[in-house]
């Protein structure tokens, strides 16, 4: 299965500033996709040269994304991809419940965005099927930007798109995927009928309950982790950052 973009269609920045935000936003989208895992240590010589950006536009980059929470740099270590912290999941929460339930109470039922939602609820079950529990969280990250979209404000579609980068990251510290994803595939569904049938105040409840369960589901795995785990130790050795891995 194709990941899903949840970042959506990344425009053609002009100039030095536009390049790095463009580049910021290649690298935001691998780590919504579950490309980049926490602690994952990036080369800056290795990506400028991957990417076709001078060292400098990369750094700027850096810059973007650690301001984003994305990554971190560290004195001898260089930058790494962050490790989330359970308060900063429930942080993301609390966001969440503050634009995707007031986002979906007050839409409107033929909106474009609810296209995509119908959309990535068939490309999930598609990548259930081929047990490809990466694909589902794809489709799933891409289902709960559907609902933002819903909102039709630029700003909200960005901001969100940054939580869900981080907490796509989190995710990658469990370790179940499938655990993680399967029970809300099925509410992905039964949330996305009721949009359908214009019952959007019924649509917003049941999400409120399901963002309640996903963050127990989260939290409780986040609190079985032993004694925390650090930027270096995060996740095993991952293949170089490639060009190819990034378009």
């Amino acid at each position: 299965m194709t990941d899903t973009n949840p970042a959506g269609p990344i425009a053609t920045g002009q100039g030095p500033s536009g390049l790095a935000e463009d580049t910021a936003a290649r690298l935001r989208a691998q780590v919504i996709a579950g490309h980049l895992r926490p602690g994952q240590r990036l080369s800056e010589t290795r990506l400028a040269g991957d990417l076709s950006v001078s060292r400098n536009t990369l750094r700027e980059v850096f810059r973007l994304l650690t301001r984003e929470g994305l990554l971190t740099h560290a004195p001898n270590r260089g930058v790494s991809v962050a490790v989330p912290t359970m308060a900063g999941v429930l942080d993301i929460y609390r966001v969440r419940r503050l634009i995707e339930v007031p986002a979906l109470a007050q839409a409107w039922p033929r909106h474009a965005a609810v296209l995509r939602m119908a959309e990535c609820v068939a490309q999930a079950r598609i990548a259930r099927e081929a047990g490809d529990w990466r694909g589902v969280g794809s489709a799933n990250m891409a289902f709960h930007a559907a609902i933002v979209a819903l909102t039709d404000s630029p700003r909200l579609t960005a901001f969100f798109a940054q939580a869900m980068a981080e907490l796509r990251l989190a995710f990658g510290l469990l370790d179940s995927p499938e655990q993680l994803h399967a029970p809300f595939l099925q509410e992905n569904g039964a949330i996305l009928e009721l949009v359908q049938q214009g019952d959007m105040e019924a649509a917003a409840t049941r999400l409120a309950d399901y963002l309640d369960r996903s963050e127990r589901v989260v939290m409780t795995a986040f609190a079985r982790l032993e004694n925390g785990v650090t930027a270096g130790d995060a996740a095993p050795p991952q293949p170089p950052v490639t060009a190819n891995s990034i378009r």
